[in-house]
């Protein structure tokens, strides 16, 4: 049989590790984001670089090059108010690091498809929550699919300024290209489809070193003004220009760069 002394030291023990295990901090990735409702595509852009500070592109009536993006931050969209406004495409916010999920996805991303719009899905990257490949898993579990229908765009990285700390979350320029690569490679792979990448010329230089080497990603870019700016190196043009962040449609608006035969070919791949 056990002695006293023995056991009182085995208690004594255990409390000790119970404390240790209360104490220790929550590991980044599981710790709850602290507002990912108003982290969307372009949030940070417009907190980071403001709105251009001059006049906005004029759309003309009847364009057929022109979308638009949303998140939680729009809730239920009228999509056939959008469809009757000229609205061509949409991207929705699916997810934001390992642990976030737009509880509106679903009617965004179906209720677009379903009122005649070309539909997407994109994800909110956090490159400091987890590698890119377990980041990529998660989005395209919940929602960054995409299938040859020709109305499907591909699923879509948005990686901006970090709106939670450090403006390139603490990782040097290669150490961010290879996050990114690992991302979209994983979502290829996953979904046989090159992931475009949404980004600002200026984050891009930042955090990337001007980085060249995703030219074969298409290119949607926030600029809002009358025209793109320069665009981040090894890309010649841009698949998608998002030039305000209000406007017509909901959320913020977009123009496809050629008109629907182009929509499709971007869809189709």
């Amino acid at each position: 049989m056990e002695s006293k002394t023995r056991t009182a030291v085995r208690a004594a023990l255990a409390g000790v590790l119970l404390t240790a295990a209360l104490a220790a901090p929550t590991p980044a990735s599981a710790q709850p984001l602290a507002h990912p409702q108003d982290d969307y595509a372009g949030s940070q852009i417009a907190a980071h670089e403001g709105h251009g500070g001059g006049p906005l592109l004029t759309v003309k009536a009847n364009d057929d090059a022109l979308g638009l993006d949303v998140s939680s931050h729009q809730g239920n969209v009228d999509w056939a108010a959008v469809a009757s406004n000229g609205g061509k495409f949409s991207y929705s916010k699916a997810t934001e690091g390992i642990s976030y999920t737009n509880p509106f996805f679903a009617q965004q991303y179906n209720g677009s498809f379903a009122a005649g719009l070309t539909h997407g899905a994109y994800h909110f990257a956090l490159p400091d929550v987890s590698d890119g490949p377990t980041q990529a898993n998660y989005f395209v579990d919940h929602g960054g699919g995409w299938s040859r229908d020709g109305r499907t765009l591909p699923p879509a990285l948005d990686i901006e300024y970090n709106p939670y700390g450090d403006t390139c979350y603490k990782l040097t320029a290669d150490q961010m290209v290879a996050w990114m690569r690992g991302f979209t490679d994983q979502v290829q792979k996953r979904t046989g489809r090159v992931p475009a990448i949404y980004t600002s010329y200026t984050w891009w230089v930042k955090c990337t070193g001007n980085n060249a080497g995703f030219w074969g990603n298409p290119l949607w870019i926030p600029r809002y003004g009358t025209d793109v700016g320069t665009l981040p190196a090894g890309w010649r043009t841009q698949a998608i220009w998002q030039f305000a962040d209000k406007g017509v449609f909901p959320g913020d608006q977009n123009r496809l760069n050629g008109n629907t035969d182009g929509l499709r070919a971007l869809a189709l791949g």
